[in-house]
């Protein structure tokens, strides 16, 4: 049975590098993905230190492309890309009817006119594909999932500018305004480098062809780029308040709840779940994603619940012992009355209640720091 589950696990370009190279790989969104290389502190770390790599090439990537690109893209997608210009990308969702998440992702305004490129979560691919298709009547769109034909490095950490230009000599990336993009070449074929990220750092993705990705990657694993898995990936993004989906966003869990209404354009025309969210706004939200701080070393993980004044208070989406910090935090869905800082909870732990303050999630502020040398 666990061949079987093997056999049909995807594989991203790189997979044999992980296996050549000890990672522990696990089942992750569908594809054979490395946890760990050396150890997650060590990599999670090398990010907060220096810089470090991660694959991501299990990401999707969905075009959407026609006379009413820009239309469709406004209704489905809880941001405004009615203004965007060419090379901008923004954060949002894509929204049920009743205002819960089905993906968040990336809009990128590619050069090309009437044309976006969506970035989406791995284990949302087909959902988001066939959510997008489904909506499609009515607009003059062609809407092409494009996932197979990407593989994408992540490069995250205060010595992420080093990297790119030093090592890749892609200089054009430094000048890069943060969640913009340009295009180049690897090759002489078409690279794209974006300046996001998912750390709390700063950071690039570069998206290329399999066999470039893989070229780009022992380029940098060579120059000293420390290989980083989704361990890490998961302290790291945690530590920043940075939400996952299917913990701190999912189809029950509105982008309001999760604190994350900057993201979703209230004054835009009709969008799908804008009816549902103005409806939960004024109503009042019944709960809210907020951070909580553990007196004890104990950790708290995604499930477990948090009671106050003696009842359940609402659910820890997800929690650990902070890298960084050295402290026990966690994030949580509380009913509003207790989502407040300072107040005083307890979450079930092994059968037991470890006391904790509830404050704000976003528990780690980058520091800049001076840029390291790989040479």
């Amino acid at each position: 049975m666990i061949d079987n589950m093997e056999d049909n696990l995807l594989k991203t370009c790189l997979h044999e590098w992980h296996i050549a190279h000890g990672a522990q790989m696990e089942p992750f969104a569908g594809y054979d993905m490395p946890i760990r290389y050396t150890s997650i502190t060590d990599e999670h770390n090398a990010v907060r230190t220096a810089a470090g790599m991660f694959d991501v090439s299990h990401m999707g990537e969905i075009s959407v492309s026609g006379p009413d690109a820009e239309k469709f893209i406004n209704h489905v997608f809880s941001n405004d890309v009615s203004e965007m210009p060419d090379g901008k990308i923004l954060y949002g969702m894509l929204l049920n009817p009743q205002g819960g998440v089905v993906d968040d992702l990336l809009v990128y305004k590619e050069f090309s006119p009437n044309r976006y490129l969506l970035v989406v979560n791995a284990a949302n691919i087909a959902k988001d594909f066939g959510w997008l298709l489904s909506e499609e009547r009515g607009f003059q769109v062609e809407t092409r999932n494009e996932s197979h034909k990407w593989g994408q490095i992540a490069i995250q950490g205060p010595s992420a500018v080093k990297a790119v230009t030093d090592i890749l000599r892609l200089d054009a990336a430094a000048s890069l305004p943060f969640y913009n993009y340009c295009e180049m070449k690897w090759n002489g074929r078409r690279l794209i480098v974006s300046r996001t990220g998912y750390t709390g750092e700063d950071g690039f993705e570069l998206y290329s062809s399999e066999d470039d990705t893989a070229d780009m990657w022992d380029t940098l694993y060579e120059a000293g780029v420390v290989p980083c898995g989704l361990g890490s990936r998961d302290t790291l993004r945690f530590e920043a308040g940075l939400p996952l989906y299917g913990h701190e966003l999912a189809e029950d869990i509105t982008p309001l709840e999760a604190g994350l209404g900057m993201f979703v354009r209230m004054d835009k025309p009709d969008f799908i779940g804008r009816s549902a969210l103005m409806a939960q706004k004024a109503a009042g939200l019944s709960r809210r994603l907020v951070g909580i701080e553990l007196d004890d070393r104990a950790v708290a993980r995604a499930g477990y619940q948090v009671e106050a004044d003696g009842g359940a208070a609402g659910i820890v989406t997800t929690g650990y012992h902070s890298i960084t910090l050295d402290k026990s935090i966690c994030m949580a869905l509380l009913e509003t009355p207790f989502a407040v800082q300072g107040t005083r909870v307890g979450i079930h732990i092994r059968k037991k209640v470890f006391p904790g303050t509830v404050c704000g999630k976003r528990f780690y502020q980058p520091r800049y720091r001076k840029q390291t040398s790989f040479s």
